[in-house]
């Protein structure tokens, strides 16, 4: 059983990435700033801001690991545009402490956890974040040989709720609330991926060689239109919902693709089998109605 170290292991992806790990028999260490009690016994655990060096050191020190993932730092792109500085010293700086300590301890595969935003010009600082640790990312890989493959997650969606899960969140206020408010024309095109066939994926690169050292996509399958999106959700719940959309510029995110440039090639994958986006949409609904006691 091969140790992997997972930074953020307790957060939206990483939640379903233990999943997966521990499905295929791995040894899962996990840093992060919090715990989840659901991996108590299963996983160990670290606490470690990665923004303080000594203690992403210290959980080096703990054991030997042969891959590392991290999924720490700043996630939702709003949050970044309102914390220029602390997204900079979390997306970069931590990042880079992480590499400094997979250098000496090593470390077979490093797995960073990018964005389809680090390809485009929207994003604001959390795209700048991700496409720098991305080219820094690179350049340990020339000077020290530390092999990576660096995963540019699209929009991922789960049952899960996480102030980054859009989809769950539209959901949660439809049923709560009877509506929808959404900023745009609802034309915005997004490849949706549920975070189970993400964390397969975002295992499998670590089981090939044919991944070292490259950038790889993951979306979904079926392009959607988010105002599609919205009359799914209604019509499943019976179209008793207003869907409200206020026109504005998007500003930081991207209407119809994240390409703006291309940094460096990458290759793109896609589940096969994949989980459907409308039976997808139906476990968002009913996670909503237990969490929230809402009865049918």
């Amino acid at each position: 059983m091969k140790k992997v170290l997972v930074f953020g292991g307790f957060g939206f992806l990483g939640y379903f990435l233990l999943k997966e790990l521990l499905a295929r028999n791995y040894d899962v260490t996990v840093a992060d700033i919090k715990r989840n009690e659901e991996f108590d016994g299963v996983v160990s655990f670290f606490y470690c801001d990665i923004s303080k060096k000594e203690e992403v050191e210290k959980v080096f020190d703990s054991a030997h690991f042969e891959i590392v993932y991290n999924l720490a730092g700043f996630a939702n792109l709003d949050y970044a545009v309102q914390e220029p500085l602390k997204t900079l010293q979390l997306n970069v700086i931590g990042n880079m402490y992480i590499l400094e300590s997979c250098v000496k301890a090593n470390i077979e595969k490093f797995i960073y956890a990018s964005s389809a935003y680090a390809m485009s010009n929207k994003g604001s600082f959390y795209g700048i974040s991700k496409l720098a640790s991305e080219k820094i990312i690179e350049e340990y890989h020339q000077k020290f040989n530390l092999d990576f493959t660096i995963l540019r997650y699209g929009s991922v969606y789960a049952e899960k709720d996480y102030d980054n899960n859009y989809i769950y969140n539209v959901i949660k206020e439809a049923v709560l609330e009877n509506q929808i408010n959404h900023k745009g024309d609802g034309n915005e095109i997004r490849e949706y991926i549920h975070a189970a066939d993400a964390a397969r994926l975002s295992v499998d690169v670590i089981e090939s060689d044919s991944f070292n050292n490259i950038h790889v996509i993951l979306t979904g399958s079926e392009r959607m239109k988010r105002s599609d999106l919205f009359n799914m959700i209604n019509e499943i719940l019976n179209h008793r919902i207003e869907i409200n959309y206020r026109q504005s510029d998007p500003q930081n995110h991207y209407k119809f693709t994240p390409y703006s440039f291309e940094p460096s090639l990458s290759r793109k994958l896609i589940a096969n089998p994949h989980i459907d986006m409308g039976q997808g949409i139906l476990e968002c609904i009913r996670s909503v109605y237990k969490k929230e006691n809402v009865k049918m």
